[in-house]
């Protein structure tokens, strides 16, 4: 096998502890599960940096439990806040920029400052340091920083399902994991190659011998140019780049018919990703932390409410936040977060302990190339609590605001090219 993966691979256990309207001939129209564009979520972990900022199973509870928020409008100065994206501003995040612009903590008493992250910004290792409150990543990578020591619990799981695909064209015939025996293959490495490597195990397929892993930059022109048979893509970012591009072979843009899509949800082997992280020191010592915790998650959690339910305000928030990706783009990512969160049983934030269960499983026995795994062991101490986020929901649902999204339906986005 071409072991184009080997180089990456090697450093895959480093980097995860320092780890996450036009007309119809140019417009792509889907309400379908799948979709994404421009920069990734899924970026490589490496050294702490200062970002820009925008201002506005484990155990599983603890001890102590958290301060339910008050309801009554907040008086005095207002505590300060700062919130660690993954990656740059763009509607992944969109209920955060749609708390801060809707003012919904400083409801609460709080002056949130989003900070948003980079290539060289890793989350968590930003929320261990003391260098922010609060940090947004993906739960296997925030675990293997865990596992290495880091002092941080998973206080909101706001993504329910994984946004990872494997994106190929529809005349390659490549719909499930077994497919792919023989194929060019393309993922980003860096952590981010767990769930293909665990769906191609599962499917009886060796990835050292069965497929030729190649390393893929964060965009779509490799499986364009026909260099992959398949390529990563976050359903909200990278697939919609390619319903963004001109279809050689007819002049339009490519089609969700057009492609097939190899979802990990479908396979048995996805991971949990956009969670909110808090320092597990601080939550079990400082009531003050406490208490803002719960308040920061009620305006968070009634943040994406409003994305919810305001796809396309919520879409122009975030642009106007100054995120570098085109507007329909941005609607596009915002409806597609959105299906990875909705409808939400038991109410948005809520960790499922199968759900959870399944990502340490998932992380402790998927090997890559060299044979290593997300984590050793299952984690220890609190990993994650559900004890802030009942009490940001009870809150919320005193004030009458729908938490569960039952009859949530997405609505149809009409991609333009280049994501404009």
């Amino acid at each position: 096998m071409r072991r184009s993966l080997s180089a990456v691979a090697l450093a895959t256990s480093a980097a995860l502890v320092l780890a996450g309207c036009s007309s119809s001939d140019n417009a792509a129209t889907s309400s379908s599960s799948a979709a994404p564009a421009a920069s990734s979520s899924a970026a490589p972990a490496a050294s702490s940096s200062e970002s820009p900022a925008t201002s506005s199973s484990a155990a599983a509870s603890s001890s102590a439990a958290p301060a339910a928020s008050s309801s009554e409008a907040p008086t005095g100065p207002l505590i300060p806040v700062k919130l660690q994206l993954q990656w740059f501003a763009q509607a992944q995040f969109a209920g955060y920029y749609a708390a801060a612009e809707q003012g919904y903590w400083k409801d609460e008493g709080l002056d949130v400052q989003i900070v948003e992250g980079g290539v060289d910004i890793v989350p968590q290792t930003q929320l261990a340091n003391g260098s922010v409150d609060y940090a947004i990543a993906w739960v296997p990578k925030a675990l293997a920083s865990r596992e290495q020591g880091a002092g941080i619990t998973d206080v909101a799981q706001i993504y329910q399902k994984s946004g990872t695909l494997q994106v190929s064209m529809a005349d390659k015939n490549l719909k499930k994991a077994a497919d792919l025996k023989g194929k060019n293959v393309g993922n980003w490495g860096f952590g981010n190659e767990f769930e293909l490597f665990a769906g191609i195990t599962k499917a009886g397929l060796d990835p050292a011998a069965d497929v030729t892993l190649v390393q893929q930059n964060f965009d779509m022109n490799a499986l364009l140019d026909g260099s992959i048979d398949a390529a990563q893509a976050m359903t909200y970012n990278e697939y919609a780049q390619v319903l963004e591009t001109k279809n050689p072979a007819t002049g339009k843009l490519f089609q969700p018919s057009d492609l097939n899509a190899i979802n990990w949800n479908d396979e048995g082997t996805a991971m949990l990703q956009d969670a909110i992280w808090a320092n597990t020191d601080k939550l079990q010592n400082d009531t003050t932390y406490q208490e803002t915790t719960v308040k920061f998650l009620k305006g968070a959690l009634k943040g994406w409410i409003y994305a919810r339910d305001n796809a396309e305000k919520t879409a122009s928030v975030v642009v106007a936040a100054g995120s570098q990706l085109g507007a329909s783009h941005q609607l596009w990512q915002t409806n597609e977060v959105n299906k990875l969160i909705w409808p939400s049983k038991d109410g948005i934030g809520v960790i499922n302990d199968a759900a959870w269960k399944q990502t340490v499983d998932v992380a402790m026995s998927a090997k890559n190339l060299e044979g290593s795994t997300v984590i050793t062991k299952a984690p220890e101490g609190l990993a994650y609590t559900n004890d802030y986020v009942m009490k940001a929901l009870d809150a919320l649902k005193a004030e009458g605001i729908d938490v569960t999204g039952e009859s949530y339906k997405p609505i149809t986005v009409t991609l333009n090219e280049g994501g404009k």
